[in-house]
């Protein structure tokens, strides 16, 4: 794969074997995303976890300090008053059968995050080949499974995040944008590392953080040293 000048310029400006402090390595990204865009700054981070296994899973959610900085479009699927709730609290889209209908019939994705009531869940689960893939099956474990809608919505327009484990044992979620101020972004750092190791299940053996990194949109990696986090 060919890279472009900027990147090639930026993967010479460090050494990319090093493991920085994390305010270290956010200035390091800062200085590095040269798009001409508000590239976003996203966080990897590899556990030392099978993800084959049911009891080494790794999910939650949480509320970020600063948000990601990202308008985030969520659907609530209910009935009765805590539609109307939801409609109140500032949804994007709220509906029950019709909504699930238009998922099924369209492929319609115009939304970021699904928040459903537990009554409406049979209907949902006939969505899951559809939804699965996408990340967007609500659930209750990262709160978008709840009677209470309106807390539900108003914390992931506050910037709540959804980590959780891929194939491969590594878990992605962004943590801002580059017009962040670095402190933001290091809080919000801070705060999703903190519940990742939160979050580390009773039957993991060895290291549980293998590496962390973060990047921008355009840019290359920068190690962080995952010492710094336990």
């Amino acid at each position: 794969m060919k890279h472009g000048k900027k990147y090639r310029e930026s993967v010479a400006s460090y050494n990319k074997q090093d493991l920085f402090d994390p305010t270290d390595a956010i200035k390091v990204c800062l200085d590095n995303a040269k798009a001409n865009f508000d590239e976003t700054i996203e966080l990897s981070v590899r556990l030392g976890v099978d993800p084959r296994h049911a009891d080494q899973q790794v999910r939650g959610a949480v509320v970020l300090p600063h948000g990601t900085g990202k308008e985030v479009r969520v659907l609530v699927l209910a009935k009765g008053d805590k539609a109307k709730e939801a409609e109140e609290a500032g949804a994007d889209f709220v509906g029950a059968e019709d909504m699930i209908e238009k998922i099924q019939k369209e492929n319609w994705f115009d939304y970021d995050v699904i928040v459903a009531t537990p009554d409406m869940m049979g209907l949902v689960g006939r969505l899951g080949k559809l939804l699965g893939p996408k990340g967007l099956m609500p659930n209750p474990k990262s709160g978008t499974v709840t009677m209470d809608v309106a807390k539900a919505l108003q914390d992931i327009k506050a910037g709540k995040v959804e980590y959780r484990l891929d194939k491969t044992a590594i878990i992605h979620v962004p943590i801002g944008k580059k017009s962040f101020a670095p402190e933001q972004l290091d809080e919000n750092l801070r705060a999703l590392m903190e519940a990742v190791i939160k979050a580390k299940p009773a039957a993991a053996k060895g290291t549980y953080l293998r590496s962390v990194a973060i990047s921008s949109t355009m840019g290359p990696g920068v190690k962080i040293n995952p010492v710094r986090f336990s």
